[in-house]
């Protein structure tokens, strides 16, 4: 898929892998970049990113957990450029601190709708739009974590699990309706989430792997992102991103 002039979707975009992103499309050609979250400062910080790479930035402020919110997303997106050419499912929680199982089941419940839930409706609902305007891509953020146990993170291993198999029985999706789905499957990241995954810092059970591995930048998943919009041969796929070393 060429870039230029393309309208794009990235959820968790108030930092990030989800910044990067957005500021990565922008800086490919995207004529229009919506930029979703929850953490209106930081998007509004993403905001500027995305308009000084010369795309125009659309921040919505959604929880991307409510089936009402997504619905309201897509309208206006689809009010305001006309069409969405690329969806990137990237918004995500994890349980620490405290870890499964100790964490509230509200936590666990926010992080199933999130992570899992977010993803399956947001893909379903930007489809018509998609294919009114001849297909797309869209790319979720997986992790490593869906093929490495994590008991301390059950929960967020297991949504991350759930989306490289749906992302697989996505693959029909190509042929009824011209959109391309895939996933990135990241390992250790440097970002704010991996500081909160403890009390205030690298939570005690990742600590040893944090200190012994290289870790990736935001920008290097997003360049993975980029590759799998732009090659129209890639279709259901899980790409891994390892960390250096």
């Amino acid at each position: 898929m060429e870039l230029q002039g393309t309208v794009a979707i990235v959820t968790g975009a108030a930092r990030g892998i989800g910044r990067a992103t957005a500021v990565a499309l922008a800086q490919a050609g995207a004529r229009g970049v919506a930029i979703v979250d929850l953490k209106e400062p930081e998007l509004a910080e993403t905001a500027e990113l995305v308009r000084g790479a010369g795309a125009e930035a659309l921040p919505l402020v959604a929880d991307v957990g409510s089936l009402g919110a997504l619905r309201a997303m897509i309208a206006e997106v689809d009010a305001t450029f006309g069409r969405i050419d690329v969806l990137h499912n990237n918004a995500g929680l994890g349980e620490g601190p405290p870890d499964w199982p100790d964490i509230a089941p509200e936590r666990t419940a926010a992080i199933v709708d999130i992570n899992l839930r977010g993803v399956v409706l947001g893909t379903q609902l930007a489809l018509p739009v998609m294919k009114r305007g001849g297909g797309g891509a869209i790319v979720h953020t997986a992790s490593g974590a869906a093929y490495t146990p994590v008991p301390p993170q059950a929960v967020y291993a297991g949504t991350k699990a759930g989306i490289v198999q749906f992302t697989k029985s996505c693959i029909p999706l190509h042929e009824s309706h011209g959109v391309r789905v895939n996933c990135v499957c990241p390992g250790l990241v440097e970002t704010d989430m991996v500081h909160e995954s403890g009390d205030g810092d690298v939570a005690d059970w990742l600590r040893p792997m944090y200190d012994s591995v290289e870790l990736l930048r935001p920008e290097d998943i997003a360049d993975a992102v980029l590759a799998l919009v732009r090659d129209d041969t890639r279709v259901g796929e899980a790409l891994s991103v390892d960390n250096p070393g």
